[in-house]
């Protein structure tokens, strides 16, 4: 496989293989039967509890994991990786060949997904961006939970959502994705804009502003680890996804999350191929709003499938569509892992090898400048099609389960089962969409 097969994607294309539309119909008619079985059959009481859910982790890998110097390799690990880019994306050539493109765009956006799932909120472990943040605090006599201000409420994790619509418009709109001075302008926006607000508000900013870390503390709620009280817990991940903060913003992250994912795979479609083609209208343009159109859709239809639904007394329909988005987190993961699956692993075993010549210049710093990409996922398309869809339907019945287990707490007895009609059609609708663009891809 040559690398000009990847051009379509950031430096690569997304999709895996297609896949057939009998597997295609399948997942849906599946997402369909669980779906309603799970509304007639599940539980009449709500189950998971973030407040009680889990239990204390075993206490030799508590004191690991709480371990000053645990904590500090972790720092220094992803502030090793971070000055590297910075280093070939300074000193090295604009090709396709600099590793900088693969750690932007694989490494750092895809890989998130896997290694939070397994290890929990990772790049608040390792961010760059906090460690500079914390030297300077300590350089200073600050403190870096302590800004000059206080974050305010209103605000959220809408920060983070428009720095991550940042990411996917360069990354699937932009014409000039692949050229290095973009990425090197995007990334340095991205780290200044971090410490100031770092400087402003604490570290309560990249809790909620910074875009990667709530991309990763959301997946990591799909997890088995989780915190309360400052103790480390192992609980189920549907335990640990009701543990996931409702505060103002989170609708638009999903929504930006999912949409843009889904918007990557329209825009590979023949549909679409054929009308940009024929269209008179700058490609650009039609895919800035196609991309916006699909999250500012995805965002609509969950909202109104939220609040669509009869509410008891003292609650206010504006507040549910943040309550229950913590449901299409599963949807999200589930997608992405369908659609990034072969990306991931053959881009980047291939940033790796690139990663041992940052300049480009016929070095093999790392010891991988002579090791092969191994393209075993993509010799075995019957696998990947069955795992496809497996994962969206896997990720649709999650999240439909944590939908049922909030609506049964939040809803009136009257209306715990016809009042999430309107939000499991929403969620059906996601599913069946997600495999629809997967097979249209």
């Amino acid at each position: 496989m040559s690398d000009g097969q990847y051009l379509a994607h950031g430096i690569g294309g997304a999709k895996d293989l297609p896949i057939s539309p009998e597997l295609a119909i399948a997942g849906a008619v599946a997402a369909l039967t669980v779906s309603f079985t799970v509304l007639a059959l599940a539980w009449r009481k709500p189950r998971y509890d973030a407040a009680t859910s889990g239990r204390p982790a075993p206490a030799f890998l508590e004191r690991v994991v709480d371990a000053t110097a645990f904590r500090v390799v972790l720092r220094v690990l992803g502030m090793a990786v971070f000055l590297y880019g910075a280093y070939a994306a300074v000193l090295g050539q604009d090709l396709l060949t600099n590793p900088v493109f693969g750690m932007f765009y694989v490494w750092w956006w895809v890989g998130l997904v896997p290694l939070s799932l397994l290890l929990g909120p990772v790049w608040k472990a390792i961010s760059p961006v906090r460690t500079i943040n914390l030297l300077f605090a300590r350089v200073s006599g600050g403190d870096p939970d302590q800004g000059v201000f206080t974050y305010p409420e209103r605000l959220g994790v809408w920060p983070a959502a428009i720095g991550l619509y940042a990411f996917v418009w360069i990354e699937l709109v932009y014409p000039f994705s692949t050229e290095l001075g973009p990425v090197r302008l995007w990334v340095a926006t991205y780290v200044a804009v971090m410490l100031l607000g770092g400087a402003l508000f604490g570290n309560t900013f990249y809790e909620r502003a910074d875009p990667f870390e709530v991309y990763s503390s959301l997946v990591a709620k799909l997890s088995p680890w989780g915190r309360r009280d400052g103790r480390l817990l192992v609980r189920s991940p549907l335990a640990n996804l009701d543990s996931v903060t409702v505060r103002p913003g989170l609708v638009a992250v999903v929504a930006v999350l999912f949409g843009s994912t889904a918007f990557d795979s329209f825009k590979e479609s023949t549909p679409w191929v054929k009308f940009i083609q024929s269209s008179d209208v700058s490609v650009q343009l039609l895919n800035n709003l196609a991309m916006l159109s699909f999250v500012v859709g995805v965002g609509l239809i969950f909202a109104v499938g939220t609040m669509a639904t009869g509410v008891g007394p003292g609650t206010d329909r504006r507040t549910l569509p943040n309550q229950f988005a913590h449901s299409v987190v599963p949807i999200i993961v589930g997608y992405i892992v369908a659609h990034y699956l072969t990306y991931l692993v053959q881009v980047g075993q291939q940033t790796l090898i690139q990663a041992s010549d940052p300049l480009s210049k016929g070095q093999d710093l790392l010891g991988t400048g002579d090791w092969g990409v191994n393209y075993w996922l993509s010799y075995h398309p019957t696998l990947l099609a069955n795992t496809k869809v497996l994962a969206v339907v896997i990720g649709h019945v999650v999240g439909v389960v944590a939908a049922h287990d909030r609506a049964i707490r939040l809803l009136p007895k009257r209306h715990q089962l016809t009042g999430q009609l309107p939000l499991l059609l929403a969620m059906v609708a996601f599913t069946v969409g997600g495999l629809y663009l997967l097979f249209a891809a």
